[in-house]
Order: C-alpha cells, then structure tokens, then sequence
C-alpha cells in the first residue's frame, strides 16, 4: 500500500515568504501584499521542490498530494495556487490539490509544511516534517530521508 504524502506550499513549495517581504518593501503602505491580484500565480519555485515532486509522483510506492491552506486575505488564491500547480507540476497535481484551513483533517503518513501548528499541522496523525528546520533544511534533505530511509 503507497505511503501518502503531503507537501505545503507556502515556504514549502514556493517561496512565500521572500515575495511577502519584497512586496513590503515595494509598497510599504499594504497591509496583506497576498492579497494583491496574481500574488500567488506568480511565486518563485523553492529550489529542488518541483524535481522532488516528481519522483514521488512516479514512484509506485508513494502516493504524493499538495495540501495548502488558503490565505483568508486573498480569496483568489484559490484560482491561483491551482494555477501555480499546473504551471510548475502539471494536471497530475492538479487533481492531487487539497486547500484546507484545517490540516489536522487529512489523513495519511506524512505531512511535510513549514509549521508545526496554526493549520492543523499539530493534529495530524501521521508523520509531521518540519521543512526548513534543522532535519529537513531544504529539498534535498526530505529527498534523502523519503527515499533512503522511509521507503525502506
């Protein structure tokens, strides 16, 4: 049976983060820069995401899906992160998409996000991934431990 598998985007996937503090810079006066029309149809791919992506969606024993919350200052960010997701991964993650607020609800083996609470994440019933901590820094790290350790 897959092992399923879920990938935040925010800080995650994309670079969320950097293009929040960008757009502060560029026009201090906004509040929510998310909230800005293609905000998120336009975020930068964090390095290695999109390849580690990939492999998971072509190996048999991983069932890959995205699990993003939705910003509740943009309600096009709905449109927008599908839009991100075909652009950079294709219609296969297109219908593997999930937007939740709650991701505590999701049921699976691990979830990989940024956070360890404020969405859910702390409710999970599976293995919690910190991304960007000290275990897993970046893309290549989670590479390493899916395919060399968890799989086995």
């Amino acid at each position: 049976m897959p092992k399923i598998v879920y990938v935040d985007m925010d800080d995650v996937l994309v670079n969320y983060t950097e293009a929040v503090t960008f757009k502060k810079l560029q026009k201090p006066e906004q509040a929510y820069p998310q909230a800005e029309l293609g905000f998120f149809s336009c975020l930068a791919p964090k390095v290695g995401g999109i390849a580690v992506m990939k492999k998971m969606l072509e190996h048999p024993e991983i069932e890959p899906y995205i699990a993003t919350a939705p910003s509740l200052q943009n309600p096009l960010c709905y449109m927008e992160k599908r839009i991100w997701v075909e652009q950079y991964l294709g219609m296969e993650y297109v219908s593997r998409l999930i937007i939740i607020p709650n991701k505590g609800l999701l049921k699976g083996d691990i979830l990989i996000d940024d956070h360890v609470e404020g969405k859910g994440q702390e409710f999970f019933k599976g293995d919690l991934w910190q991304f960007g901590s000290i275990r897993f820094p970046d893309w290549s790290a989670v590479e390493i431990e899916l395919f060399n350790n968890f799989l086995r």
